[in-house]
């Protein structure tokens, strides 16, 4: 699908500026600006104190998502109503004093996993704004400029993804013990310096939202309107186009595409980990490593696609790229279902009373215990899925998430139409902060009880029931302006 526009006078978009003089470069500075916040939304959520054990560390995950999910339809109803300044930099202040406090979580002599799981959840609180964020994104810019603004955010947020572990890698040579401030109480070591770079990251970034971001509001045919929720001398004084009513069914549509793509990688994510170290008998301590180089991997692949998905959606449009994610994903996932006759290495078990149903332990008890767990009776009968098979799939979900990713909340604004979003969006945030809180769940039960052929059976079906979902409701989910006859679609 791409747009041809009914007013011949339309602007047209030449890179990230259009025509208009300083009202655009005032647009596309603050627009810049929810760039930079998108970004560092990303790489404020990876400093994690090595304490915590795995099971406490999914509660930490839930904690943040949770408090995403609650704060994301409140900021984005205030800036429905307030400049979006107000909930922007009050989110802001809420996860610069949720970084400090997490910094301080180990001056407490008991409750410290308490703490930490407090200021995990104001974090995740601050987080909200990433509702308020899209909104804004979504109506400064207009239809032929929002998929390659919305490809943008896309890009910083996963570029966030790539340099979060790298920033708290560089930041490990303070060590553990690192340097105490005696006057203020602060240890400054390898696991709270993160949380403290995050702090003055979140600082500048009130300042520029201060000092550099305005409300600016254009219609779908990049015209200036004055913005609903602010009123200001300099916009024109013109009301926007808000006639109509939004397609409910599309909306509750693009929810259920996004919840379900959320899902899907936060299980990628999560099952990285142990799916590596009992199928191909790494390490721990290898696993993180070779998954950490393959995850960088993947973010850099992604800001590729993000590139290339903005000059091809000109050319066919949002939905058969959408679909296209999707059928991708599916195929990945597909690849990693296991076949064969062989089967993975299983780890010794520790058996202090000699019954003969477990192998015995090696002589060097220094060494980890590598391969499946024993205790996982699906290691038994279950053939070994092959790095190739899990490279394969690490390429296609790499480019098949990001392109769903950013298609589905393109999509998502276009059918919300000039009506203010902030409310919509933070909907669409709350289903993605629901989904990476399930996600996780689902591995730690289907995974660890029934093995990777049940786990990704059942995502290949939620896949394919969202692939059907999505065809089903193809012609449902087209821009508000073209459902209204404003703008006239065009078929490639």
């Amino acid at each position: 699908m791409s747009l041809v526009e009914s007013d011949e006078n339309t602007p047209l978009l030449r890179g990230e500026i259009t025509s208009g003089g300083d009202a655009d470069r005032s647009r596309w500075r603050s627009i810049r600006v929810m760039y930079f916040t998108m970004f560092l939304s990303s790489v404020g959520k990876k400093h994690i104190d090595k304490s915590a054990d795995a099971s406490f560390l999914g509660w930490v995950v839930a904690a943040y998502s949770l408090g995403q999910m609650v704060a994301s339809p409140l900021f984005g109803l205030w800036s429905n109503h307030r400049p979006r300044q107000e909930p922007l930099v009050c989110s802001l202040f809420i996860n610069v004093s949720a970084n400090i406090y997490y910094a301080y979580v180990s001056l407490p002599s008991s409750h410290k996993k308490i703490h930490m799981l407090l200021a995990r959840t104001f974090v995740g609180i601050g987080a909200g704004n990433v509702a308020v964020v899209r909104s804004y994104v979504a109506g400064a810019t207009s239809l032929k400029e929002r998929t390659c603004a919305m490809a943008n955010m896309s890009a910083c947020q996963a570029l966030g993804f790539i340099l979060g572990p790298a920033l708290q890698a560089a930041l490990s040579f303070i060590g553990e013990t690192g340097v105490t401030v005696n006057v203020i109480q602060l240890q400054v070591n390898m696991y709270t310096a993160p949380a403290l770079l995050a702090a003055c990251f979140g600082i500048i970034n009130i300042l520029l939202v201060i000092l550099v971001l305005r409300e600016h509001c254009v219609d779908d045919h990049g015209n200036h309107i004055r913005a609903i929720n602010y009123t200001s001398e300099e916009q024109v004084d013109v009301a926007p186009e808000a006639e109509g009513d939004i397609d409910q069914i599309a909306v509750f549509t693009s929810n259920v595409l996004f919840f379900v793509i959320l899902f899907i990688f936060a299980v990628f994510e999560t099952i990285s980990t142990p799916l590596s170290m009992d199928m191909f008998a790494w390490t721990r301590k290898e696993a993180v490593l070779y998954n950490g180089i393959i995850l960088a991997a993947i973010g850099f692949e992604s800001i590729l696609v993000f590139v290339v998905v903005k000059v091809v959606s000109a050319r066919v449009g949002d939905r058969p790229l959408l679909l296209g994610g999707l059928i991708l994903i599916f195929v990945g996932f597909f690849i990693l279902l296991p076949w064969g006759n062989q089967y993975p290495k299983i780890q010794w078990a520790d058996i202090q009373n000699n019954t003969g149903l477990a192998p015995t332990q090696p002589s060097n008890t220094s060494l980890e215990p590598t391969g499946c767990p024993y205790k996982q009776a699906w290691c038994l009968f279950t053939p070994v899925i092959h790095l190739a098979q899990y490279i394969t799939s690490d390429i296609l979900i790499g480019v098949g998430y990001p392109t769903c990713n950013v298609m589905s909340y393109t999509l998502y604004s276009k059918i919300l139409g000039p009506k203010p979003q902030g409310v919509y969006m933070g909907w669409l945030t709350a289903s993605g902060s629901g989904a990476r809180t399930l996600g996780p769940v689902f591995v730690s039960q289907v995974y660890t009880i029934l093995g990777p052929r049940w786990a990704f059976s059942v995502i290949c079906g939620i896949v394919l029931v969202a692939i059907v979902f999505l065809s089903a409701m193809y012609k449902r989910l087209v821009a508000f302006s073209i459902r209204h006859g404003r703008i006239e679609e065009r078929h490639d």
